[in-house]
């Protein structure tokens, strides 16, 4: 099993220049269901995708692929002629509020936000709206979200995914690579792995992954990564030590970080004397997770928070 996506998944593109463009084409190549483009000048036209496909040699599978993905002026007419039900957002940041506004209009109920540099207000406004509404917003400035083999939504590089056993959740792009690639050559492999971003206001956060990982039958343990800035690591320790049933290890970036400074993301900067790395390791060591020192330990606190609860690996 997965969460949020699998290959019954049918993906639409809002923005489709360079960047759109480039990994919608790597999306097809690994297999999933990219249905429509959306763009309000293009309406009607048709976007060409071929090339090898990532599973190339793999009994059953094409090693080629050709796709003509039509492009539609709206989400909603996208939405009608092929019943998408997830979207992934390139558009530029002055008009990815409206761009995921749109789409959650046209009832979509999965919408991925690759998009970085949105102003923080017009997020504040899309979180209003999308409160108590029938879709879930991951991201902005996110990875996006993989269930390996099946569904591949965002810019994550498809290869170093395996099938297995652990679920990913990050605020880190590139640290996300870092531990599937681990979790892949030590023999764990991922059910799914969820970029939720790096920005102060976003959709998806901690928490709700963690809930969805731990009902997922297929996930028999969970690695999150975290870095400085805001309280979510604190929350999702809160609820780990209350909730969780399965096993989780964790990394939190930006140990030597100096205050008001901000690292790398929008939402990873320590202010007023909170958000540091120190308060959030302890927190999660509290909750009984095991938090890896450095990047390169994720796979192994992974597999001793597996041994801790007697999981073979």
């Amino acid at each position: 099993m997965s969460i949020l996506v699998d290959e019954n998944t049918k993906v639409l593109v809002q923005g489709l220049g360079s960047a759109g463009r480039f990994h919608t084409d790597k999306a097809i190549a690994y297999g999933t269901a990219m249905v429509a483009a959306v763009h309000p000048k293009r309406g009607g036209e048709t976007e060409r995708f071929e090339g090898e496909t990532d599973h190339s040699g793999v009994p059953g599978r094409d090693d080629r692929y050709s796709v003509e993905l039509p492009i539609f002026r709206t989400v909603r007419e996208a939405v009608t002629a092929t019943g998408a039900n997830a979207s992934v957002i390139f558009v530029p940041p002055p008009g990815a509020a409206d761009a995921i506004l749109e789409a959650a209009d046209a009832g979509i109920p999965l919408v991925v936000v690759i998009t970085e540099g949105i102003p923080i207000m017009d997020m504040v406004k899309v979180k209003r709206v999308l409160e108590g509404s029938g879709t879930r917003l991951i991201g902005p400035n996110c990875p996006g979200v993989i269930t390996p083999h099946a569904c591949k939504i965002g810019i994550m590089p498809g290869y170093i995914h395996q099938g297995g056993r652990i679920g990913v959740v990050s605020r880190s792009g590139t640290l996300t690579y870092e531990a599937v690639k681990q979790l892949t050559d030590n023999g764990l492999g991922q059910t799914s792995a969820v970029g939720i971003g790096g920005d102060p206001v976003n959709g998806t956060n901690f928490v709700d992954v963690l809930e969805l990982y731990n009902a997922d039958p297929a996930t028999e343990g969970v690695i999150m990564i975290g870095e400085i800035g805001g309280s979510a690591e604190e929350d999702a320790a809160a609820w780990i030590r209350a909730n969780m049933r399965k096993p989780v290890a964790a990394f939190i970036a930006g140990t030597t970080a100096p205050p008001g400074k901000r690292m790398g993301h929008a939402g990873a900067i320590i202010s007023g004397g909170r958000g540091t790395a120190k308060d959030k390791i302890e927190a999660l060591q509290a909750a009984g997770v095991v938090v890896a020192q450095t990047p390169s330990d994720m796979g192994s606190a992974m597999l001793e928070a597996m041994a801790k609860v007697g999981k073979a690996v």
